[in-house]
C-alpha cells in the first residue's frame, strides 16, 4: 500500500509540476551586463514586499506568454506606477500582463529604475526613458524567438509608467544604425499606445498626424492625472490622429485593473480595452 501510494504521488507530482513551471514568468535583464553605467549594481537585489517592488538596478523584463495556440502577434511592453519611488508591480504589471496574455497578446512588464526612490543615482529624466526604450528595442528584436509581429508591439503605463510611456512614445525614438549592439539598432516607436490615469510629465502639447493609435483612460476626479489624459486627448484630436478616450465620473487614482474596486464602470474597464484592442485588428491572428 505504501509503495502505491508512493508510485501515485510520484505520478501526480510528474503532473503538476510542469503546469507550476510554466507559471514562473521568464525575467530577461533589459542589457547583458547591467544597465549602461551603472553595471557595478546590477547584482544588488531588488527589494519585494506586499504589491511592491523597488531598489532597481538592473532593469528587465517580465515575460508573460499567452499560450501558443492562442497567441495572435500582438504585444504590449507594461510600465508599472508607483511614483518613480517603487513600482507597483502586482497590480499594475503582473496583473494587466496576465489579462493581456489571457487575449492572446505576449505582454512584457518592465522593471524600470527609479529615480525618487531615497538615495537613488538615477535621474528623472534620462533613465527611466532609456529603460523603456531599450524595453521597446528589445521585444523588437527578439520578436521571432516570442511568437510576435514586430509591426504590432504597444505600451501600457499606468500613473508614473505612463510618464516612461509618455517619454518613448513622443520623443526621438529611432534606432541608431551604427550602434555594436543589434538591439540598439532596432527602432522603439510603439505600434499602439495604452494609458492609464498617466502622470503629467512627458504629455506633449501636440502630436503628429501619424502618432501612434491610443487608448486614455481616467477618472474624472483623478486630481493628478485626469488633466494630463485630457490634454493628451485634445492633443490627438487637434492632430486627427487616432484616440479612444474613457473618463469616468469617479475613481479616484490608483485603480489599477478595477479587480477590488466598488464601481462597476471601473470593474468593466479592461474590456473596454480588450474591445478597442479587437476593434483596431492588434488581435487578430498572425497570418
Amino acid at each position: 500500500m505504501t509503495a502505491k501510494r508512493l508510485c501515485l504521488g510520484t505520478l501526480v507530482c510528474l503532473i503538476v509540476s510542469p503546469a507550476f513551471a510554466q507559471d514562473q514568468p521568464r525575467v530577461i535583464p533589459l542589457w547583458p551586463n547591467g544597465a549602461p553605467g551603472f553595471e557595478s549594481r546590477r547584482n544588488d537585489a531588488e527589494i519585494a514586499k506586499d504589491y511592491y517592488i523597488r531598489n532597481i538596478n538592473n532593469p528587465s523584463l517580465t515575460v508573460y506568454l499567452p499560450p501558443k495556440d492562442k497567441a495572435n502577434g500582438a504585444a504590449v511592453v507594461i510600465c508599472p506606477g508607483g511614483g518613480h519611488r517603487l513600482l507597483v508591480f502586482k497590480a499594475e504589471g503582473e496583473d494587466p500582463g496576465r489579462y493581456l496574455a489571457g487575449l492572446g497578446v505576449a505582454a512584457f512588464v518592465l522593471k524600470y529604475r527609479l529615480p525618487r526612490e531615497e538615495g537613488s543615482p538615477y535621474s528623472l529624466e534620462k533613465h527611466p526613458r532609456e529603460d523603456g526604450l531599450r524595453a521597446m528595442r528589445l521585444v523588437r528584436n527578439r520578436a521571432q524567438e516570442f511568437g510576435v509581429d514586430p509591426n504590432r508591439i504597444g505600451i501600457m503605463g499606468f500613473s508614473a509608467g505612463g510618464e516612461v510611456v509618455s517619454w518613448v512614445s513622443y520623443t526621438p525614438n529611432d534606432g541608431d544604425a551604427n550602434a555594436s549592439d543589434p538591439i540598439d539598432r532596432q527602432s522603439a516607436r510603439p505600434n499602439f499606445v495604452i494609458q492609464i490615469y498617466p502622470g503629467p510629465l512627458g504629455i506633449p502639447a501636440t502630436v503628429t498626424p501619424d502618432a501612434p493609435s491610443a487608448f486614455v483612460l481616467a477618472a474624472n476626479d483623478d486630481a493628478c492625472c485626469s488633466g494630463p489624459t485630457v490634454k493628451l486627448l485634445q492633443a490627438y484630436r487637434d492632430a486627427k490622429a487616432p484616440v479612444e478616450a474613457h473618463i469616468f465620473a469617479q475613481g479616484g487614482h490608483g485603480f489599477n485593473m478595477g479587480y477590488r474596486s466598488k464601481l462597476d464602470s471601473l470593474k468593466g474597464w479592461p474590456q473596454r480595452l480588450a474591445d478597442w484592442l479587437s476593434d483596431n485588428g492588434f488581435l487578430k491572428a498572425r497570418q
